[in-house]
């Protein structure tokens, strides 16, 4: 029987476009304690070499839902920029999607990873393990 009183959750991001971690991309969390409640930022990090981020802010007691946002907008700038230093353009510079969101519930005393496979034109996520 679990004695803890809070969820937690990680995360981490494959760029499937390459088959490889997507390093350096900015997350921040907030959640909120019940449905129709106020959001509160908790804070971010960011990811890294290997595509994690291990130090997501703890949840507060009490929280029902949380919410991921993943810039990927910069991650896809910085990503197309090096690719394109000796080749030629090939698309436009801007990412599809800039940002991703995902909202999800969670439940005391459980630990909750959710991985965002991501590429310049689609992304989906999953709860893992």
């Amino acid at each position: 029987m679990s004695t803890q009183t809070t969820a937690s959750v990680s995360t981490h991001i494959l760029d499937t476009s390459v088959g490889r971690p997507a390093e350096g991309v900015a997350i921040s969390l907030a959640a909120r304690s019940g449905h129709g409640a106020e959001w509160t930022a908790l804070g971010g990090s960011a990811t890294d070499a290997d595509g994690r981020c291990k130090d997501l802010p703890a949840l507060p007691e009490g929280t029902t839902h949380v919410r991921l946002d993943f810039e990927t907008e910069t991650y896809f700038a910085k990503k197309q920029a090096e690719e394109q230093q000796d080749a030629p353009r090939v698309r436009d510079s801007g990412a599809f999607f800039p940002e991703v969101a995902i909202t999800f519930a969670v439940v005391p005393g459980e630990h909750f990873h959710v991985p965002l496979l991501l590429n310049p034109f689609g992304y989906s996520v999953y709860r893992g393990s």
